[in-house]
Parts: structure tokens; sequence; C-alpha cells
């Protein structure tokens, strides 16, 4: 393996490092990652890191490689080998060593790989970090030294986390469960085992190639196995990405978005302080409001760790299914104990479906995206927000424009998102609206407004 001068700029992302392997990521980019890694935790007065990597069939290789970088600088690697993003965050907070890296690319298809990481106490690196990381990492300057590699199994000290945490009720509960072929395979059934239910698995052998269906719940086409499950008298279904910090919630009568699960959850906090993402509904914000308190932020998880922090925050989500507990938990992303909170709720008599029923009716539509290239999506999102201050922009009555993450536009019937993703070369759209007929104008209004953006873009 050798330092790689030439390492590829586009994978260095929004909330982490991620790209094609072994395209634009290989072995070498690995071990480059780690050398730069290394050097600049020791720069900052640390002497150990945590590793670990999911299930894909790259993330081995790419983990060797990279702790290799990494003990070449003299910093020493506490390697947890196979294990979820949660596992891996769990296990910095229990060592107590809040430098790290996971090898994993969360939702991704299954040919990319990336690294999420974490330099200190500050938590998962995002935006301007990831950028000066790499040009860090072009300098090529690294530290030398003959770094150890100590193995640890966060496994029965995860397991514990949930014994004394979880509170059922004495309902039994019928639950199906489709772990995707990701990595959640490894943990799922030791941890359900601990609670009186009956489940069922599917998709349940730990396969990074993903046999049966993309590892991203928040897509409908990949859940439409769990839903024909579910037909067969089961009172929920449960699914996960590739490495179990986002989970999909089915009910027999609808899938429940994240920013559902926060209003459900909150129902059953004491004066709830809870955040949101700009994708998440009306509804949760003003309904929470009347319990609690809301906040809107960024997309994305190390943004809402930031947030969580600066606002003393209970409970945050995001529409995909990140959700975050800091009451009866640490503040990191877990869809295995997300899903345990569900049947916490329900094995303790709360109604899912009731409660949601009661919302007011808004009509929304699922995440939109479109194909953007990395080098032009951003600029189209700058340029709507000189186009949305025109008189003849073509849109309804703007009554508010939030620009926090993209712009999440406020009409007096509802409102429509544009952002760019910050993990895949796409626009992200969704809209809202108290009818189906606003939610269709504002919509067709601001994808108009988008595809005539990029042609200009794109001449």
């Amino acid at each position: 393996m050798k330092y790689k001068s030439d390492i590829c700029k586009n994978i260095f992302r929004g909330y982490d490092i991620r790209g094609i392997h072994p395209s634009e990521i290989d072995e070498d980019t690995a071990y480059t990652i780690g050398l730069g890694f290394g050097s600049h935790i020791k720069s900052i007065g640390k002497t150990n890191c945590v590793v670990g990597h999911d299930n894909r069939l790259s993330s081995p290789i790419l983990y060797e490689a990279l702790i290799k970088g990494i003990t070449e600088t003299g910093i020493d690697v506490i390697s947890l080998g196979l294990c979820t993003t949660p596992m891996y965050y769990y296990a910095c907070i229990k060592l107590k060593v809040f430098s790290g890296v996971m090898v994993t690319a969360s939702h991704n298809p299954k040919d990319d790989n990336g690294f999420k990481f974490a330099f200190d106490e500050a938590g998962n690196c995002k935006g301007q970090e990831i950028q000066d990381f790499l040009e860090f990492i072009l300098k090529g300057e690294f530290s030398n030294g003959e770094g150890h590699v100590s193995n640890y199994d966060i496994t029965n000290d995860y397991i514990e986390l949930f014994k004394n945490n979880i509170n059922f009720g004495k309902r039994r509960i019928k639950v199906v469960v489709d772990p995707g072929n990701g990595t959640t395979a490894v943990i799922v059934k030791k941890i359900y085992d601990l609670f009186p239910m009956d489940i069922v698995y599917i998709n349940d052998d730990s396969d990074g190639t993903f046999p049966n269906h993309h590892p991203d719940p928040s897509e409908e086409k990949n859940i439409k196995e769990l839903k024909e499950a579910l037909k067969n008298g089961y009172d929920i279904g449960f699914g996960f990405d590739g490495d179990a910090d986002r989970i999909a919630v089915l009910t027999p009568k609808r899938t429940i978005k994240g920013d559902d699960l926060a209003y459900l959850y909150a129902k059953n906090m004491k004066n709830p302080r809870v955040l949101g993402e700009v994708k998440c509904s009306q509804n949760m914000y003003d309904e929470i409001d009347k319990i609690g308190k809301s906040f809107m932020g960024k997309t994305g998880h190390s943004n809402i760790k930031k947030a969580m922090k600066e606002l003393n925050i209970d409970m945050a989500a995001e529409v995909s299914g990140h959700i975050f507990f800091k009451e009866r938990f640490f503040g990191f992303d877990d869809g295995v104990y997300a899903m345990i909170r569900v049947l916490e709720l329900i094995a303790n008599g709360f109604d899912l479906d009731g409660e949601l029923d009661k919302l007011p009716r808004l009509y929304s539509t699922d995440e939109m995206k479109i194909k953007a290239d990395d080098e032009s999506k951003f600029k189209i999102i700058e340029t709507l927000k000189i186009e949305l201050n025109r008189a003849d922009n073509g849109l309804p009555k703007i009554v508010d424009i939030i620009d926090i993450d993209g712009v999440r536009i406020k009409f007096e019937n509802g409102w429509g998102l544009v952002r760019a993703s910050n993990t895949t070369p796409v626009i992200v759209t969704r809209f809202e609206a108290n009818s189906e007929q606003n939610m269709l104008e504002i919509q067709n209004g601001v994808i108009a407004l988008v595809d005539k953006i990029m042609a200009n873009i794109n001449a």
C-alpha cells in the first residue's frame, strides 16, 4: 500500500467520506486516510482510537488498510471488527475513546463504501471539518510511529444496554423484522431474544451483496417484502438500513415515517424537547409544541448530534428513520433501540395508528430525488434562493423561506423543500399541504422552477 496523492476529492462529503469501491475508494485510499487520521489526532494529543466495519464485501479490505495507515503514525487502534454503526458509537462511549472511524456506506448501494469518523469528543466530522481534513491529507505531512492493535468485542456491553432500559407491558406482540441482509443481522436476534415477543425474521443472513433488496428502508420498493409479511397476522414490522442506524416502521395500516415516530415518542415523554430536520412534517412541529418544545435543524447525523448538545434535546428524528434518543439513552442514532422503544409503547397499550389518526390531515409526498452531479447541485440551490425573490417566479404567495439547509419554502397552505444531498449526487425535494390540490400546485410550481434552473446551468 502507498500514499495516494491523487485521492478522489469528491468522496469527501457533507457528513462523511463515501464513494464507489474500488474506482473511488480502494486500499491505497483507505491507507492514506488512515495516515491522515492518525497524524491529525496525534497532533491534538490523542494516543488511540476505535475502529469498526460493516458487512459490505469491501469493508474488511478497507478496514485493514485503514488500520495499517493509522498505526504507522504511532496511534494505537482498538479493533471492533464487524459491528453496526450504533455498536461502534457505544464502544467509543464505553471505552471513553472518542477518536474513531467506522467503515461503512450506510444505506448506499452495495459497491459503495466509506468512513464515518470523529477526531475527538465533539463527535462525527462534518462540513468544513471534512474539507479541512482533505487539505491536511493532500499535504502529505504525516507522523511516524509504531502503533499497536488490540481487539475488543463490544457485543455483550451493547446487549446490556437494553436489559434495564426498557419496561415492557403485558401485551405479547407479533413482530416481523427485515434486517435487509445488512449488518443489523449480526446483533438483532441477540437483542430481541431478551423480550417477550413473537418474532419472525426475513432477509436475516448477513450478506454484503444485499441479494434481496437495496439496504435503504426509506424507499418504498425496499419494504415491499416486509409489507407482504405483515399480512400474515403480524402487529408491526421493522426494516433496517445497511449499518443499523436507520429504521422503517410499518403497521398493517401505514408506513410510519421518522417525523411521525418523533411525535409518537414525544407523546410519552414529559415536557419533551425534540429536534426535527427541514424535511419533517409541519404536524410534528405543531403537535410537539403543544406538549413540549420543537426545533428545526439541518439534515445529517453529524449536524443533528451537534444541535442536540447545543439545545439540550431529548430526542431527534429525520424523516428517513434516523432516531436519536438522549432521554434514557446516549444521543446517537440506533435503529435497533428505536425499534425497542416502539415495541415498549405498544406493549404498554399505546395505539400508534389511533394516535396518528387524530392528527390534522395533511397531504405530503415522499422524498423525490432529481439527479444532479456533485459539482452543480449546490449551485442549483443558490440560484433557487435568488429566483424565489423574483416577483415572476411562478409560485403561490410565499410566506417564509427557511434556508438553514437548502430552502424550505412556506406558503399559506403548505410548504416545499429543495436541498442538495450531502451523500449522493441528487437534489432532494419534498412537499406538503392541507389538500392534495394545494400540494400538487406547490410541487408542480417548485419542480418547474428547479427544472428551469438546471436547464440554464447545463446549457
